[in-house]
């Protein structure tokens, strides 16, 4: 943005709005303090992009081009963009030089005829002879003062007669009333902004002006969407009109049913609200008193509200407050709290329908009426149980903090008093509806590669849908043996977490975070995103999944449209690694779950592999070279998971496959010679026995010629020399834990 082109005056004092004043004069930075403001063609909200036009400074609004070029554009029949961009003339029409005169040496503008109006009057009064011919040998004109242009900047024509101008720019003049000659030459100067890239708040008065300023300047400061400066001025001219003295001299419905425009409409809400919250700031001092939290003036993201109007009782409206607010102050989100206020709400209808006027009557036996009005209502479903437990961490909190001494020591809710659940079925998606998802033709119909590649991570990772969109660009770390990890914020867990991945999924990410250079998130968002820290929202994810299912016609075993959520494939792929005989415990890595009880809810509890098999056992591949990683590294959860994860995908009676559990063996079970084989020193005996077999086939081959079975072997029996070998070099306490283990 550029510096203000006029001081604001110090705005006036609107009755009631002392304080507000004194803070929007506060923060209101200097240069937003002006009557004009001027903005940048790329300046990253009240800008838009440069127009594509080689040296033209000017907004780009249509295609990439400015107003001035796109109508050339357009003029000219609209030819290649590229191509015109580079190519067309980056002034303005009124700063292109005018033709000069078709005679050689002449540098007056045209008259007629390509001719300026001498060398037209010559050839006149020739009697019109043939125009190449007579150009050859035209008459001499009368010519200017050596050095003598056209007073116009950019001009080099000869003036007219005594004329500052040329002959072109001498008609504009007259035409135009014959103004002085430097406000007509003024008109013609270079102009590096247009009337779209300023602001004018000069028709604004008072503190309505410095209001829309602080309004600008947190748009700014936020950077979360454009606001081209036309938009503003629509809005300026709403208020212009009103005679209000401030933004809050309306509510926000007023206000909007006064915009028609969309775009206007939502800046003056935004507006209204920036104003209402600085003049309400004060934090928890301040919001807590009233019935309708704003939480954004409490730090947490977009205009959510907690309303405890709907609680007839102040007594318990105070106490419910106070119980959210400690919750909150914990990290809490703010969905769980919204749900303890539902529960406390319902809680609050039932006490006024029976009387109940104060905490002390909130015993036992109200209690119980109250769960069994509750069971009535929600008959054992999932929100059932929720309901009673939000109701008993309000009361233990009471309690606990000594809040409210007078609730009844029955007021108590008992473990007795919680609706029994029924063991839900895993929501795995079938393996006849996945093998359609999962097809490359169906695959391919993603008009949108990011969100391609985003329903392939969601598949073979399980992530959360929020936490796979709000992935890092730089999210996949590798190990010391190059095994690829996605590492994503598990925000339900609110901790980092890592989960494997194989190499085809890692090139996919690689080179879709090549293309999203220059932003921070892996998929972010398109629109209204200056800086690409936004991700894509959940909900456009979740359309544009809806729109490709529907277009690839997935249906179920018995020929109905299938309608799935994409945690849903959370699930699958947990089922998927139980039925592959994936110990439980892996599973609850790989998904990051904080207990075994919910990793449960995909199987029953299979044989756990204990951790210390994995940090004592030494694994070698083919080649008997060890496979090392630190149990104390910043991977070693991750590719504890990977490993275990890896011996699942093929049992063996000699060691483990090391390829995912989703990709086919190429090498027809010649697992001594396959590079993705690996093995410990739990199958040395195996190994011995083995050894000595092929020895004897070995010498059996060899003597009776058989040169294709003599290579083959000879193969195996040099890896298996190199296996044993690197096995017998474990330590014996590391052999002996080994054993212990088993």
């Amino acid at each position: 943005m550029t510096g203000p082109t006029t001081a604001a005056p110090l705005p006036v004092l609107v009755p009631g709005r002392a304080g507000l004043l004194e803070r929007l004069v506060g923060v209101v930075r200097p240069s937003f303090r002006a009557d004009v403001l001027v903005f940048d063609a790329t300046d990253p909200v009240f800008g838009g992009a440069a127009c594509l036009v080689t040296d033209c400074v000017r907004t780009a609004r249509s295609r990439g081009l400015c107003q001035g070029h796109h109508l050339r554009w357009v003029s000219a029949d609209r030819p290649d963009l590229s191509a015109f961009a580079v190519s067309t003339d980056s002034r303005w029409r009124r700063q292109q030089p005018n033709a000069c005169c078709r005679v050689a040496g002449c540098g007056y503008g045209v008259a007629r005829e390509r001719m300026c109006q001498l060398h037209a009057q010559r050839w006149a009064r020739a009697g019109r002879p043939e125009l190449s011919g007579w150009l050859l040998d035209p008459p001499m004109v009368k010519q200017p003062a050596p050095g003598a242009v056209c007073a116009v900047p950019g001009c080099s024509l000869w003036p007219q007669a005594a004329l500052p101008f040329c002959h072109p720019h001498a008609n504009t003049w007259r035409v135009t009333g014959r103004p002085p000659v430097a406000d007509f030459v003024a008109r013609f100067a270079a102009v590096e902004v247009t009337e779209d890239q300023i602001i004018r708040l000069d028709r604004l008065g008072g503190q309505l002006k410095l209001e829309v300023q602080y309004a600008l300047q947190r748009r700014s400061d936020q950077r979360a969407t454009k606001t081209p400066p036309a938009v503003v001025m629509q809005v300026v001219r709403l208020l212009a009109t009103t005679g209000a003295g401030s933004l809050l001299a309306a509510g926000a419905q007023e206000w909007a049913a006064g915009m028609p425009h969309s775009n206007a409409r939502a800046l003056l809400l935004f507006a209204r609200r920036q104003v209402a919250d600085l003049a309400e700031a004060g934090g928890w001092d301040t919001e807590f008193d009233r019935d309708v939290w704003q939480m954004r003036r409490l730090g947490f993201e977009g205009n959510q509200t907690l309303a405890f109007t709907t609680i007839p009782q102040p007594w318990l409206r105070e106490l419910v407050k106070r119980w959210l607010r400690w919750r909150l102050s914990t990290g809490l989100g703010l969905e769980v709290a919204r749900r303890g206020l539902r529960a406390l709400t319902r809680l609050a209808v039932f006490l006024d329908r029976v009387g109940v006027t104060s905490l002390a009557g909130l015993d036992r036996q109200v209690l119980e009426g109250f769960l069994a009005a509750l069971h009535a209502e929600l008959a054992g479903r999932q929100r059932h149980g929720d309901q009673i437990g939000q109701l008993n961490s309000f009361l233990t909190a009471i309690r606990t903090h000594h809040w409210d001494d007078t609730l009844p020591a029955t007021a108590l809710v008992f473990s007795d008093d919680y609706p029994q659940r029924t063991e839900r079925l895993p929501r795995a998606l079938a393996e006849h509806v996945m093998a359609q998802i999962e097809h490359p033709d169906a695959l391919a119909r993603f008009p949108d590669p990011a969100y391609r590649l985003v329903t392939l991570i969601l598949i073979q990772t399980g992530l959360r849908v929020s936490d796979a969109l709000r992935l890092e660009r730089d999210s996949v770390v590798t190990d010391p043996d190059g095994g690829a990890y996605l590492r994503y914020l598990n925000h339900k867990m609110k901790r980092q977490a890592l989960v494997p991945i194989d190499d085809e999924l890692h090139a996919l990410i690689a080179a879709h975070a090549a293309q999203a250079a220059g932003t921070s998130r892996l998929f972010p968002r398109p629109t209204k995103n200056p800086d690409g820290i936004a991700a894509v929202s959940s909900s456009t994810y979740r359309m544009a999944l809806y729109r490709w299912l529907a277009d690839c016609d997935v249906r179920d075993e018995h020929g109905r449209a299938v309608h799935l959520t994409p945690h849903q494939w959370r699930h699958t792929l947990g089922t998927r690694l139980i039925n592959r005989d994936v110990p439980q415990e892996v599973v609850r890595r790989i998904l990051d779950h904080d207990s075994s009880q919910m990793t449960a809810h995909y199987a029953r509890l299979h044989e756990t592999t204990i951790r210390r098999h994995w940090e004592a056992a030494r694994t070698v591949d083919v080649t008997g070279r060890r496979v090392h990683l630190d149990p104390d590294g910043p991977l070693a959860e991750a590719a504890w998971a990977r490993h275990h994860l890896d011996r699942a995908s093929q049992a063996l009676p000699n060691g483990a496959c090391s390829l995912p559990v989703h990709n086919s063996c190429p090498h027809a079970n010649a697992c001594l010679t396959c590079p993705m084989f690996l093995t410990s020193s739990e199958f040395l005996p195996v190994h011995c026995t083995h050894r000595e077999q092929v020895a004897q086939l070995l010498a059996t081959a060899t003597a009776r010629g058989q040169g294709r079975l003599v290579e083959m072997n000879r193969q195996v029996l040099g890896n298996l020399d190199q296996i044993i070998a690197a096995l017998r070099e474990q330590p014996e306490d590391t052999a002996t834990a080994v054993a212990d283990a088993r």
